[in-house]
């Protein structure tokens, strides 16, 4: 983790931060994300919940709960299915400042985010909850495809000179205003986070991480298919390395 302060922005004046989640039916989940999102995450912030349709069971609940926190808001994603469109969709609301991508299910550890922000108002662009760091941890999940992540991750660190051990973690706080800069070609979902941290870092975008903890969700179903979205996660892999496979 780099603990050294860089330039970038104003420290005057930041903006809030934004917390982008993404969801399909995690009503189950969003009580219990509500509850960590207070405890761990400092105010002022705001929280878009993303959805697709509006029979998404997450939608009545996240009603119920906005009823009494004017920080949660309900967003609709009305620019096509799935995760990407939807964490596009919250970029969208967010012409600038800190945004958090966090996903709906309880796998990611919010005590970092007090660091993250520390380090995004020091001047990094992007800070990347990492699990393959040192005092990083990965909990549960399917053997290969923990296998796999760490490997891009560490090989991604040593060999193309990444600046984070973790390049496919989602939960990623962002500036806005670079990711706004960015063209978003995923189509798949989950290879967003390894697309985007790869087009900044070719950039010369100022990134930073910190250890952090992820456990496999105990509610609802995963909508991570590995063999249909690996190639996607290959194009990006390459292109961290200075192949010619995407654009800034």
């Amino acid at each position: 983790m780099d603990r050294h302060a860089a330039p970038g922005r104003a420290h005057l004046s930041e903006p809030s931060l934004t917390l982008i989640v993404p969801v399909y039916n995690e009503a189950e989940n969003l009580p219990a994300l509500v509850e960590e999102v207070e405890r761990f995450v400092p105010p002022p912030f705001t929280m878009h919940v993303v959805y697709d349709f509006d029979t998404d069971t997450t939608v009545p609940v996240a009603r119920a709960l906005g009823a009494t926190r004017p920080w949660l808001r309900l967003l609709r994603n009305d620019l096509g299915p799935g995760v990407v469109n939807a964490i596009r969709a919250g970029f969208r609301a967010v012409p600038a400042g800190p945004a958090l991508v966090m996903m709906a299910d309880l796998s990611d550890d919010l005590r970092v985010v007090p660091e993250c922000l520390r380090l995004y108002r020091a001047g990094y662009q992007i800070v990347c909850p990492s699990r393959y760091m040192r005092g990083g941890r990965q909990l549960g999940g399917p053997l290969v495809k923990r296998t796999l992540s760490r490997l891009a991750g560490l090989s991604l660190h040593w060999l193309a000179g990444l600046p984070t051990h973790d390049a496919t973690n989602n939960f990623r706080l962002y500036d806005a205003a670079l990711v706004n800069t960015l063209t978003i070609e995923s189509t798949g979902g989950f290879e967003l986070a390894l697309e985007l941290t790869a087009k900044a870092f070719r950039r010369g975008a100022r990134i930073a991480e910190v250890p952090a903890t992820w456990r496999d969700r105990t509610a609802g179903q995963s909508r991570f298919r590995l063999a249909k979205w690996l190639p996607r996660y290959l194009r990006w892999y390459a292109y961290a390395f200075g192949g010619r496979l995407g654009s800034a």
